[in-house]
């Protein structure tokens, strides 16, 4: 497959190497029929809806305060980059949960979502898993990072590019960025199409400050076997590929298209702050003893456990 979509040298840029190695539709990594999200054998990492039923409780709670006295009979859930039911607890996180909502939606990773109406947009880490190009800074010029095919082995390769605009004019020598573009791509075609209502994504994401001065490596890794790795290049396709997002990117996406006053929190803090009745009719039920829930509940919330690590933001648009 890599030879189909090389050029004549047998390379291309990392960003449709990584569309190949997770998209393709015969070989590509969310594509295939098999698990891979959760804590049994086989599987390569874990989200937070691999915390049961506690987070999409958490998760309608929120939304429901966000709604700020609209009723949320009136609006669609709509949950892009679900996980189909083969691969997670239910195959969408309100699967089993008890709701407000007119209707629940499910739009699988990778496929064209379609909103219009009154809806609740919501996605958990489907924009760390859009295809990002990477760059490296040597001596005057930025270097496109690509991958190359030599023999039987895949190797990192610098192209000559034209950078896109907004890249520092400068920066120490090897300083990589990875440049999720198609992320900021995926939040502009959302926020741009004909709908009104909430608009909420759990991801993991650094400003473009942090990500143009404090991560001289970059961002990106690998996941296999729940083991985080810099090797990017070993096992296409049977391994994920991710990089922080662009927390500024998303909102300017969001601003742009007539969503008021974006916000970016810490799930821990966005849970704290608008599923604190959630929250403690949880606690108070499981108080007599330690349940599952409780401990999914701790995974959500702990800042050493998820809930530093992940981000949210959301934003309201009364007016497509």
């Amino acid at each position: 497959m890599f030879r189909q979509h090389a050029d004549a040298s047998g390379t291309m840029p990392f960003a449709d190497f990584m569309r190949l190695a997770l998209y393709d539709p015969i070989v590509g990594y969310y594509r295939q029929p098999r698990r891979r999200v959760g804590y049994g054998a086989g599987t390569d990492f874990f989200t937070a809806s691999t915390s049961g039923p506690v987070f999409g409780e958490l998760v309608v709670a929120a939304c429901v305060t966000l709604l700020t006295g609209r009723s949320a009979a009136d609006f669609t859930f709509v949950e892009i980059g679900a996980e189909p039911a083969a691969e997670s607890r239910s195959g969408g996180i309100l699967a089993g949960v008890a709701h407000p909502f007119r209707a629940v939606r499910t739009v699988g990773l990778g496929t064209e979502p379609e909103l219009q109406g009154r809806c609740v947009v919501f996605s958990n880490e489907l924009f760390d898993a859009q295809p990002f190009r990477r760059f490296v800074f040597r001596g005057p010029s930025w270097r496109e990072l690509g991958v190359q095919l030599s023999g039987e082995a895949l190797t990192n390769v610098e192209l000559p590019a034209q950078p896109p605009p907004g890249l520092p004019a400068t920066a120490p020598e090897g300083y990589i960025i990875d440049f999720p573009l198609a992320a900021r791509e995926l939040a502009n075609h959302l926020a741009a199409q004909p709908w009104t209502g909430l608009f909420v994504a759990a991801d993991y994401g650094k400003s473009w400050r942090e990500l143009t001065e404090a991560t001289p490596a970059g961002t990106a890794r690998a996941y296999f076997r729940h083991t985080q790795s810099n090797d990017l290049l070993s096992r296409p396709g049977e391994q994920d590929l991710t990089c922080h997002v662009c927390w500024d990117w998303l909102e300017e996406a969001l601003a742009r298209q007539g969503f008021a006053q974006p916000q970016l929190e810490t799930q821990e803090a966005f849970f704290l702050h608008h599923a604190v009745e959630a929250i403690a009719a949880i606690s108070t039920a499981e108080a007599a003893h330690f349940s599952q829930k409780k401990l999914s509940l701790l995974q959500l919330l702990h800042p050493g456990q998820l809930g530093q690590k992940f981000q949210v933001l959301h934003a309201f648009r009364n007016q497509a």
